[in-house]
């Protein structure tokens, strides 16, 4: 079985497999193609490929040749042979038009971003794993941005306070979030909907912000759940309060398959004080202000509001590094000893991530969010 990496488009800077990846995959009998070039951006070199046992191509022979291929976004998967396996984060539950144009050239796609969130899927999870990168780039793009200190200085010219951050979801990359802004010697505030992350927050030396009558999230996965109408109003008016005290705020809540919530209001944004700043890592599904547009920073009133929800490829080398370990983990499951193609979909690991396979919509929760799409 061949198995293809492609060069990612700009600007993503990650590359699906590293070649320490593509050697453990070679031991496993299966032959790695790589296309010229797909590295670089993550500073590995075509030489480090061939090292490890991969072959060096171009992007069509790739398309045409290789049985399963590797991509980030779905963006650069161009045209391939029906038939053939394709893996990456493609966001079917935002994408369903291109779901069921794959479904319908009978390529077997895996969503690598829709793996259960299980404790045996855990060195598979592709969300976290590039989360807790986006958590801490956030803080430290944060920092920069900020036009004052993030820790308490006293000095002979006078003292200067810890900066105030508030971080809205401690997923995991809140929680790393939260880690990073206490190393920088802030002072943290956490809110979330789910109270059993209380504990974590807690543990990490920030304060947790409970509002009281949230709807359960226990079965949600890790992810947020939609609220009442009630608790959304108690929500907006605890946020306001501690957001307009706030220096620097990341928010990073997001629902699978929908708008992420608005959390900061755009009067919110105004009663805070001119340098503060907002980094919003969901901004790819709507962000969680007012004012967030994606990939762009928005000044109003003085804050900056920075939508960015690639920040793991601002760390393209570890993100690869552990995104690739996150694939070949998943591998496993579906090759054989004999380094073939064995798609088992007893396993729910497997059926969870398959979005198509023999001309349909196989996957449960993308289907039931596209009805009028091919299952």
């Amino acid at each position: 079985m061949i198995i293809g990496v492609l060069k990612e488009m700009a600007p993503e800077t990650r590359v699906s497999l590293v070649p320490e990846v593509v050697a453990a995959l070679v031991k496993m009998s299966v032959t790695i193609w790589v296309e010229k070039g797909a590295g670089g951006t993550s500073f590995f070199s075509d030489k480090a490929y061939t090292d490890a046992g991969a072959a060096i191509k171009d992007a069509q022979e790739i398309r045409s040749g290789a049985d399963i291929i590797l991509t980030i976004q779905a963006s650069n998967v161009g045209t391939i042979k029906s038939g053939a396996v394709i893996m990456g984060i493609y966001q079917p539950l935002f994408n369903a038009g291109l779901m069921s144009q794959w479904a319908d050239n009978g390529i077997t796609v895996f969503s690598l971003d829709t793996i259960p969130r299980t404790t045996r899927a855990q060195s598979m999870d592709v969300l976290s794993s590039q989360a807790n990168i986006a958590g801490y780039k956030a803080v430290l793009l944060a920092a920069s941005s900020y036009c004052r200190y993030f820790p308490m200085f006293m000095t002979a010219a006078g003292s200067i306070p810890p900066a105030k951050v508030l971080i809205l979801g401690a997923g995991v990359a809140g929680l790393q979030a939260i880690a990073t802004a206490r190393r920088l010697g802030a002072v943290v505030e956490v809110f979330d909907t789910r109270p059993a992350v209380k504990e974590e927050v807690m543990s990490l030396g920030a304060k947790f912000v409970e509002v009281e009558g949230a709807a359960d999230a226990s079965k949600a996965g890790g992810y947020a759940v939609e609220q009442s109408a009630d608790f959304q109003n108690k929500q907006r008016d605890k946020i306001h309060e501690h957001a307009k005290k706030s220096d620097i705020i990341i928010t990073t809540a997001q629902i699978p398959g929908r708008k992420a919530p608005i959390l900061i209001t755009k009067a919110m944004i105004e009663d805070m004080r001119p340098g503060s700043v907002i980094i919003d890592i969901a901004s790819v599904t709507g962000g969680n202000t007012d004012l967030t547009e994606n990939d762009k920073t928005v000044m109003h009133n003085g804050v900056a509001i920075i939508g960015n929800s690639a920040l793991a490829a601002t760390t393209p080398s570890d993100a690869s590094k552990l995104y690739s370990k996150n694939v070949l983990n998943f591998a496993k499951l579906i090759i054989n000893k004999e380094g073939g193609l064995n798609l088992n979909f007893e396993d729910d690991i497997v059926k969870g991530t398959c979005i198509t396979y023999g001309g349909k919509i196989v996957n449960d929760r993308v289907s039931a969010m596209m009805p009028a799409q091919k299952v």
